[in-house]
């Protein structure tokens, strides 16, 4: 898990150096296509074992897989990577707020607890220097790219009774490749507002040395998700997603060296309540 979220990290330097050249919904394309190449050799050479039954939902866990990534791969272009990442890793306060309504699961009082602490936490991330709150687009897109993977999360729990692991993850991969093909074909034909110039943009074609960091964002992306993968085989769900705060640690140094700034004392004491309000929803399933 500490590769993964390495290998995470890594990802998210190499697309917010890449986004200074490409659009957002590209790099989510390029980010997805390795990975649809993998995963589908994997399927050709062994064929899916599954019951299936429930297309309607695979296709909503790849929607909100692609639609919180895209935020992600927006945000990073504007905000400090560290910052990014924390935003993404309010997940698991989602999942036990959607698994409470969804999938009727019981909210204890240590989760309600872990939900008050990670609200608290983004409200200090989104804090600017000069002290006010401020829920500016990238505010919105970066609790956002939270909500939509929790989303995708909860959609997984009901989905691996009927599906192939790798049917679901080619859902998300399979979606995260098409729709951006599709909404940058759309560009020229579609009077956006500039509001979502996050969705519309016009192919650029990466040159010289952009390929080789988009490679390297497409390869280490696909090498976070089979390492996560293999985490969650070998041991207990709870100890792995504990661990798997340590990307936000390794976004902020990553994030540093590429010109981010420092992070304010508040900013970090918003980072600290996000990694604590995950860790304590992490630890109360696993003693449950």
């Amino acid at each position: 898990m500490l590769l993964a979220s390495l290998s995470f990290a890594i990802m998210g330097g190499f697309a917010k150096t890449v986004s200074a050249v490409l659009p957002p919904v590209e790099v989510t394309f390029f980010r997805n296509v390795f990975g649809v190449a993998l995963v589908g050799f994997a399927i050709y050479k062994t064929p899916l074992k599954q019951i299936g039954g429930k297309p309607l939902l695979l296709l909503f866990r790849g929607t909100m897989g692609f639609a919180a990534l895209l935020a992600y791969f927006y945000i990073i272009a504007y905000i400090p990577l560290g910052e990014a990442v924390t935003y993404n890793k309010t997940s698991p306060i989602f999942v036990a707020i959607f698994a409470y309504i969804f999938l009727n699961e019981k909210l204890s009082r240590w989760s309600i607890l872990a939900v008050l602490i990670g609200f608290v936490g983004i409200a200090f991330i989104s804090m600017p220097q000069e002290g006010s709150f401020s829920f500016n687009k990238y505010t919105l897109l970066g609790i956002f790219s939270g909500v939509g993977a929790a989303l995708a999360y909860t959609s997984i729990r009901e989905l691996r009774a009927y599906y192939d692991t790798r049917a679901i993850v080619m859902s998300f991969m399979g979606v995260g490749t098409i729709a951006p093909l599709l909404l940058m074909l759309l560009t020229p034909y579609v009077n956006a507002p500039k509001s979502l110039d996050f969705m519309f943009s016009e192919f650029v074609m990466p040159e010289g040395i952009i390929w080789l960091y988009v490679l390297i964002m497409g390869l280490s992306a696909t090498a976070s998700q089979i390492l996560m993968t293999k985490a969650y085989e070998y041991t207990k769900a709870g100890i792995v997603g504990t661990i798997s705060y340590s990307n936000i640690i390794f976004a902020l140094v990553i994030g540093i060296y590429l010109g981010d700034p420092i992070p304010t004392p508040l900013k970090v004491l918003g980072i600290i309540l996000v990694i604590s309000s995950g860790l304590i929803v992490a630890l109360s399933k696993e003693k449950k």
